[in-house]
């Protein structure tokens, strides 16, 4: 049982608690991150004069090496260790001798894992973020595609009024554009480095943190020790912000769900996005769709294991904090998989043009614009509202659409109905009236479109999508 603690103990740890301790068996995850902070760590203590340069250059050289080998499968984490910070340190030991017991003075593991985990956290940001942008260029490439694709609009899942399918991806877009803001904003907040808080009251060394910092591509140092390594708040925010991307993305679902039903059939899910019937040979089953809405209960339940565990933990660190990671390993890994699966999943799908169409016009959508017609011949919009209530009546009666009876028909209803009535409450005059900002009408998408383009042009993720191979190096690496 490998261990970097253990001098004032005389007897063995139980061999059931030391597993039931142990964390190696995810915090493996960290293996490339703790690399990265201990080069960083050990470059500033050179710098500082605390570590000579032979000492600095054998510490670096060894971690480089360890992995090199880990990445190349000459070397394996095995459970003999207790977490990664051990691994590394006994290998980097063993490769180098006594500098390498060098490499944690001026550190706690506490400040080590709270830098692994936020530079880990981090890069899984930007990770989200890349998917959540192809996702959104696809959608955009579909609202393009269907700015002329007539469907009908719901409330309460009742037919309400035309809109388009580019007018329906869109709210969806501008979903997934406030996901990204929070991502964004989430990074901008979170960037700044716990290493050098020690235990909880910083050290006695002369470390310089900013150095530490830039190393490592964070905007400065944490500015309270305690905090610095009992602070999860970015960990809870990061999962808040996929609970509420996995909302989304379940929204989305349930909509593909019932637009694949036989009932709607609005559009055909490409058959490697679907599953079959062991029994019914006729069923092609919307089974991605469904598990990305089944998934979005696993992510609540990873963010609200965290808040359960941090809400009861005075300062600073405490055992109970290793448990931030499992939870949002699991979380970050669901819905990474959800957004590259779905993302292929809406690119694949075929659209079903005129049976939208058809909807929309069977549904009663252009009763607004035929009350609104009524008005523009001076008809008192209350009035209007109940003349079209008593004709979408008589229409359901009849089994037609409002457009499908004969003037004749329609001044049994009002004298105002004009023969001009059929080109105002049509399928493509209803959609096309509607000009105001975010409506639904040719031009005003179109204005929506460029303005979606325009936010994909920005990508904030350049400050931090760094692959840390490039500071894993440097000048003082000999």
């Amino acid at each position: 049982m490998a261990q970097l603690w253990g001098g004032r103990f005389e007897g063995e740890t139980d061999r059931l608690a030391w597993a039931f301790n142990a964390s190696i068996g995810f915090d493996q995850r960290l293996f490339k991150e703790d690399i990265e902070g201990s080069i960083a760590h050990a470059k500033m203590l050179q710098k500082q004069g605390i570590l000579t340069d032979e000492e600095a250059g054998k510490i670096v050289r060894g971690l480089t090496s360890i992995y090199a080998d880990v990445y190349t499968g000459g070397l394996v984490v095995t459970d003999q260790y207790e977490d990664v910070h051990s691994f590394v340190e006994a290998n980097l030991i063993e490769r180098i001798g006594d500098a390498g017991k060098k490499l944690h003075t001026g550190r706690s593991r506490n400040d080590q894992v709270a830098v692994d985990m936020r530079l880990y956290t981090r890069n899984r940001i930007v990770d989200i973020e890349h998917r959540l942008r192809a996702l959104r260029v696809v959608l955009l490439d579909l609202m393009r595609a269907h700015v002329d694709t007539i469907m009908p609009g719901f409330t309460h899942l009742q037919k309400a009024q035309p809109v388009t399918l580019s007018h329906h991806l869109g709210a969806y877009f501008e979903m997934f554009t406030r996901d990204s803001g929070r991502l964004k904003d989430l990074c901008n907040r979170m960037n700044v480095c716990p290493l050098g808080a020690g235990a909880l009251a910083g050290t006695t060394y002369p470390l310089d943190r900013d150095f530490t910092a830039t190393l490592l591509g964070f905007d400065g140092p944490t500015r309270n020790s305690m905090d610095s390594v009992s602070d999860r708040d970015y960990l809870i925010e990061f999962l808040s912000a996929l609970s509420i991307i996995m909302m989304h993305l379940s929204r989305f679902s349930e909509e593909v769900i019932l637009w694949n039903s036989n009932e709607y059939g609005f559009v055909e899910i490409s058959d490697a996005y679907s599953t079959g019937s062991s029994i019914m040979p006729q069923k092609k089953n919307p089974d991605i769709a469904e598990l990305v809405r089944g998934k979005t209960g696993r992510v609540y339940g990873d963010l609200m294991q965290l808040l359960v565990t941090m809400k009861g933990i005075p300062l600073a660190y405490n055992k109970d904090m290793q448990e931030d990671k499992e939870g949002a390993f699991d979380a970050m890994d669901t819905a990474e998989h959800c957004l590259t699966l779905f993302t292929e999943m809406i690119r694949t799908m075929t659209f079903k043009k005129e049976v939208m169409e058809r909807s929309a016009a069977r549904g009663f959508t252009n009763a607004t614009d035929a009350a609104d017609y009524l008005v523009g011949k001076g008809v008192p919009f209350r009035d209007a509202h109940g003349i079209i209530g008593r004709l979408v009546l008589s229409c359901i009666e009849k089994n037609c659409a409002i457009d499908d009876m004969t003037l004749d028909e329609l001044k049994r209803f009002s004298d105002c109905f004009e023969e001009d009535v059929f080109d105002a409450v049509s399928m493509k005059t209803c959609v096309e009236r509607r000009l105001t900002t975010g409506a639904p009408g040719r031009e005003a998408m179109l204005a929506e479109i460029a303005a979606s383009e325009e936010s994909l042009r920005e990508d904030w993720t350049e400050r931090f999508d760094q692959d840390s191979d490039t500071r894993r190096g440097g000048e003082n690496d000999e």
